[in-house]
């Protein structure tokens, strides 16, 4: 019998406005407890603080020149994450937590450069916590000729497992970037990002409003779809590509977007549909529809994004949480699924998802 870890997952997205933990229980293959999941929001100005930064950082020589910044944020965000361990251990004292692992901020993702920044001080958290840490997933996969995302699949794989649904199923995260992990009649896994998720809208709702995000989709509902922007968005070479293939927030802007002068509502209208039309693209992708679809991540309560999709791909389409998995934090708990796998040796990418060479080891782990 394989020996069970509990092992606790942290993930920062590219939101930035907080961290998301969850508390695991497995032997990193088919056994899993969900123990507990927690939130720690940002305050507004380290959320400030971070958005300017990597904003500003869209190579590795920015990175460089912004160093010494960059090097004092990652000490601010490793005790942030420090703080939400404590309260979340502290919650949980009953367990003994072997593992955390520590996904970090990323700041750059270009895989065809062969490079992917993620900060985060692993060494010092462990330190701080007195526990082992699993960090840097993505290196290895990418050093080896993959594009070093998405990572989420092997975890998703299993959720669908253990929701004992009919084949072909589909898991589709809506967060920054949404993405999609495939599993066919004969448990083949297939996964890549679709295209802007909550990213675009998000960037708009805040350059022209005092709120943060559209709440349930409502602005959305509310305003008018232009045909010729989001016509513009979708002539993108990336949705013709084969996967595997994977995007970063910078991939998109709105520099061309502005000029068309759009209300706030039609300007969530017409970016919230290029979120619907390419995850409708990436399920028209497959010859066999599958034949149910979840949707987890936080763009999964935007009810003008849910909604349009179900009148485009009828079948069964269902939030996860119906199946007791929150939707909130399906990517802390993969990442700590993926720190026991990586402290096992265990493979955590493929070449059918990531585009590496062969079965992929990864992430760095930091022992006390």
């Amino acid at each position: 019998m394989n020996k069970n870890f509990y092992s606790l997952g942290l993930m920062s997205g590219t939101s930035m406005d907080g961290i998301d933990a969850s508390i695991i229980k497995s032997d990193g293959e088919q056994s899993l407890e969900l123990i507990d999941d927690a939130y720690f929001k940002y305050d507004d100005q380290l959320k400030s603080e971070l958005k300017k930064a990597i904003d500003s950082c869209s190579s590795k020589m920015e990175f460089k020149k912004l160093f010494n910044v960059i090097k004092n944020l990652e000490k601010k965000i490793t005790y942030k994450h420090f703080q939400i361990c404590k309260l979340i251990i502290e919650k949980n004292k009953n367990i003994k937590l072997d593992i955390i692992g520590f996904h970090g901020q990323t700041v750059l993702h270009k895989p065809e450069e062969r490079y992917s920044i993620q900060i985060g001080d692993a060494k010092l958290l462990s330190k701080l916590t007195n526990t082992t840490v699993v960090s840097n997933f993505r290196e290895n996969d990418i050093l080896n000729g993959g594009q070093g995302a998405p990572l989420t699949p092997l975890y998703h794989n299993l959720i669908l497992d253990k929701i004992k649904l009919a084949f072909p199923s589909v898991i589709i995260n809506i967060g920054g970037i949404s993405n999609i992990t495939y599993v066919n009649n004969e448990k083949k896994i297939t996964s890549f990002d679709t295209g802007p998720g909550n990213f675009l809208i998000d960037k708009w709702i805040g350059a022209n409003s005092k709120i943060e995000f559209d709440n349930k989709g409502m602005l959305a509902k509310s305003g008018q779809l232009n045909e010729k922007i989001l016509e513009k968005f979708l002539s993108n070479p990336y949705y013709k590509k084969k996967p595997p293939k994977t995007l970063d927030v910078k991939d998109f802007n709105l520099n061309n977007f502005n000029k068309y002068k759009l209300s706030l509502e039609d300007g969530c209208t017409t970016l919230s549909m290029l979120t619907v039309k390419t995850i409708c693209l990436a399920l028209n992708n497959f010859n066999n529809i599958p034949k149910v679809i979840l949707f987890s991540g936080g763009g999964r309560k935007n009810e003008f994004i849910i909604d349009n999709i179900k009148r485009v791909i009828k079948k069964p389409i269902y939030l996860i949480d119906k199946f007791n998995f929150d939707g909130d934090f399906v990517e802390s708990q993969a990442f700590a699924y993926l720190a026991i796998r990586s402290y096992l040796k265990k493979y955590i990418s493929l070449p059918n998802l990531t585009g590496v060479k062969k079965p992929c080891l990864g992430g760095s782990v930091f022992e006390i």
